[in-house]
């Protein structure tokens, strides 16, 4: 009986010996930029990838741009990253489709200090399946992990995820970079100069992986020179991402248009500014999301702004979602 009972223990210590060493945890990454921080890549990278079940995942955050890893249980209605799916769950948690798990939204500081590292979150995959992830913040920026079982061979290894990412990388960089030359084509075409693009951007949607986004974080003619009474025009380019035109002081909740910004008949928002002290919240410049089956139909996003003013003056603006990236600009106003 003693020999069975060591022989148990014996067997038992060697399963889970086996288990621990071939656990594999794999690397990833939730974002990418320019070293300006002018151009994101809001995308994870590799979007897609196949490990065996027991391994873990650790992405890490290395911009200061926020993004959250989300996987939801399937069915589970998005909820906003406020809310979480309901709050966070901790670093390594188990994700098998049976519980929400998130990582809340983790981000590079701003400044960050010579030996400060970028965070990290981890999630351990138990059971075999194939399981979707999203960031919370951006809507375009999804993925796969393909969860098999131990005794299969998986196609690809670290070094090949390794190499995939940076390729990735370089080419959403470059995309959003290319973009620059764009303007308001609209206004153009009417003869109109006093018009400001609100950064720009583009989704790529890789093959059964997941969307991307590669977004230039800038007003494309951040310093304009008007006249006493013109009007100025900010229209969004890009087709993810959420952008402000806030003068003055800074709103807690840049979400919602301030109390002085009137909405239009067309479906843009105005206001008149008369002095480089006023503060005024255009509030989120949104495109609508994208229409899905048996779902009821999204209204109109709102993508323009408008601001007339009637007195001389250095104007400078934000935009109070990505100013610490660096979107800001200026109007000048002559007499």
């Amino acid at each position: 009986m003693r020999r069975i009972l060591t022989w148990l223990v014996w067997l038992c210590a060697t399963i889970v010996f086996s288990e621990a060493v071939h656990a594999q945890s794999w690397q990833a990454i939730a974002g990418a930029q320019t070293r300006d921080k002018a151009v994101q890549a809001l995308a994870f990278l590799p979007t897609e990838v196949w490990i065996h079940a027991g391994d873990s995942i650790s992405w890490i955050f290395p911009t200061p741009e926020p993004h959250s890893v989300t996987f939801l249980r399937p069915g589970q209605v998005r909820p906003s990253f406020v809310a979480g799916c309901p709050g966070t769950t901790p670093d390594g948690s188990p994700f098998d489709g049976s519980a929400c798990v998130t990582t809340g939204v983790l981000l590079l500081p701003e400044d960050p200090e010579p030996t400060a590292t970028a965070p990290t979150y981890s999630v351990t995959f138990p059971a075999a399946g194939n399981f979707k992830f999203v960031c919370l913040i951006h809507a375009d920026m999804t993925g796969v992990v393909h969860v098999v079982d131990a005794s299969e061979t998986l196609p690809q290894y670290q070094d090949f995820y390794d190499r995939e990412a940076q390729g990735e990388q370089v080419l959403l960089l470059a995309d959003a970079s290319r973009l620059e030359g764009r303007r308001t084509p609209r206004n153009q075409d009417r003869g109109q100069s006093n018009d400001v693009a609100v950064g720009i951007g583009e989704i790529v949607t890789t093959t059964g992986g997941g969307s991307q986004t590669a977004s230039l974080m800038r007003f494309l003619g951040d310093t304009i020179v008007v006249q006493v009474g013109d009007t100025v025009e900010w229209t969004s380019l890009d087709p993810s991402i959420n952008h402000t035109v806030t003068f003055g002081a800074e709103p807690a909740d840049p979400r919602p248009r301030s109390a002085n910004v009137q909405l239009t008949s067309d479906g843009a928002r105005q206001a008149v500014i008369s002095s480089p002290t006023d503060s005024v919240n255009s509030g989120f410049l949104s495109p609508a999301p994208q229409d899905r089956a048996m779902l009821a139909q999204s209204s109109p996003g709102v993508t323009r702004f408008r601001v007339t003013f009637p007195s001389p003056g250095t104007f400078n603006y934000i935009c109070a979602v990505h100013d610490q990236l660096g979107m800001k600009g200026k109007v000048i106003v002559h007499p």
